[in-house]
């Protein structure tokens, strides 16, 4: 493999093209299929395929609307091949789109591609970075009516999360939908251990294009893209398909701090409160109104939330968070997000059922210390995973060192290097179970829930 250069790769492939869209429905499955172009270069065509064996569909798969968020849908998935090659110029042949939307669709591959830049060594700047360009025409949706019936989709990607947004919510708003994107064990388990079946699965499968692949195995660029902001389209695309009125999101208040000091760079840009609203008022402007989108964590750290899901034992053995051994239904346990789970967890659970969820003691391997010192704040970088704050990993730790101390027993090698480099008195004396972010999108008949469940984790007591 041969690195590409940044400069060079924007000089040889100035353009990039959004050519097309597709939507077809057989008898159990909606296919979409996009077709993108780097002009001198190569085509892509990437599809998504929706099962539609088990759903009732209450809107025209292919009406004005339906189209416009697949247009949406596909300027997203637009900047996983945009990024192969950074193209200045981005044409859009297949829709139109005003400078204020033009705007939105930049900031949100900006910020959603921070940490491709950073990782890459890119200095781009917003203004100069991309121009997009429209040539197609608008989709005229004034004359649609979009029918809704009340119920939620919630997305599920199997950890400790969405297991809590399905227990806080499933108790007063029972009428959900799961959605999942490419199926995974842990999600189907995730809704059966929550009281559903399968039928009660959105189930969508979004495949990369093979030329892509060929060109990152090439050199060409590649890194992470904002992966939750195609959830959001495509859970959009599905909650108007079945008349769904809330899509309620997973996604907490630690979400809007960014990976490095004294910077805006974040993994999870696309997670971020941020994000949310920004969506919401594109949605609103552009496509239409009446699904509101939205987090129901957002007022809880990852304390809490951790705190939160250690009362449901019914997920203990089916959660998983870590994303390398996702396809295996494993937690690799050689992860920065399996280290961060681990350690978050400890202020709640003992170590023996720790070890039993993990297989085996993360606080013991040395060879996550690099890991650990970004979570824990000593090195400037944060690991590009969805993990909390240093501050929240701090107030776990501390905890489980004085738990494991009052029980007279060794403490694990990490947490020996964590209780010598910080004063963990001070640190639980921080009111962390007991914050709650007030900026937030629930809406009214959600909060109920959401305070009940601050009642629940914002007591001292672990």
């Amino acid at each position: 493999m041969n690195p590409k250069n940044y400069r060079e790769l924007t000089r040889d492939y100035p353009v990039f093209r959004y050519r097309s869209y597709s939507l077809t429905k057989e008898e159990n499955e909606i296919r979409i299929v996009f077709t993108f172009e780097t002009d001198g270069l190569c085509t892509f065509c990437p599809e998504t395929r929706i099962d539609t064996s088990n759903l009732t569909l209450v809107n025209a798969f292919d009406s004005p609307v339906g189209k416009n968020i697949v247009f949406s849908l596909g300027m997203v998935e637009a900047v996983s091949y945009l990024k192969a090659t950074c193209s200045p110029r981005m044409i859009v042949e297949c829709g139109s789109l005003d400078k204020e939307s033009r705007d939105w669709w930049k900031k949100l591959y900006f910020g959603g591609l921070g940490e491709f830049f950073y990782r890459n060594g890119i200095e781009a700047d917003f203004d100069s970075f991309l121009t997009i360009d429209c040539t197609g025409e608008d989709i005229d949706t004034k004359n649609t009516t979009v029918r809704l019936t009340g119920r939620s989709v919630v997305p599920v990607g199997g950890g400790k999360d969405s297991a809590v947004t399905a227990e806080i919510v499933k108790k007063d708003h029972p009428d959900i939908l799961f959605f999942t994107v490419n199926s995974q064990k842990a999600r189907t388990d995730t809704v059966l251990a929550a009281g559903y079946t399968e039928n009660d699965i959105i189930r969508t499968h979004r495949t990369i294009a093979p030329s892509l692949l060929a060109l990152n195995r090439q050199g060409f660029l590649n890194g992470h893209t904002p992966f939750s902001a195609i959830v959001a389209f495509l859970s959009l695309y599905c909650a108007y398909l079945t008349g769904s009125e809330n899509i309620i999101l997973s996604n907490e208040a630690s979400a809007n701090e960014g990976n490095i000091a004294g910077s805006k760079v974040n993994h999870q840009y696309s997670k971020s409160y941020e994000f949310e609203r920004d969506f919401t008022a594109y949605v609103k402007k552009n496509i239409l109104t009446g699904i509101r989108y939205f987090s129901i964590l957002r007022p809880f750290n990852e304390l809490q939330i951790a705190k939160e899901f250690c009362r449901h034992e019914a997920y203990f053995d089916c959660f998983r968070s870590c994303n390398a051994g996702s396809k295996q239904n494993i937690w690799c346990c050689s992860c920065p997000k399996c280290l961060f789970v681990y350690g978050i967890l400890s202020a709640f659970l003992p170590q023996e059922q720790l070890e039993h969820i993990f297989g085996e003691n993360l606080l013991e391997k040395q060879e996550l210390e690099k890991d650990f010192d970004g979570l824990v704040g000593l090195s400037p970088v944060k690991p590009f995973e969805c993990v909390g704050t240093v501050s929240e990993i701090r107030w776990a730790l501390a905890a489980a060192a004085e738990k494991i101390t009052a029980n007279v027993q060794k403490l694990p090698l990490l947490l020996q290097k964590f209780t010598g480099s910080f004063d963990t008195g001070s640190i639980l004396r921080e009111p962390l179970i007991r914050e709650f972010n007030s900026i937030h999108n629930i809406p009214q008949e959600f909060l109920p829930a959401v305070k009940e469940m601050y009642e629940n984790v914002s007591t001292e007591s672990c």
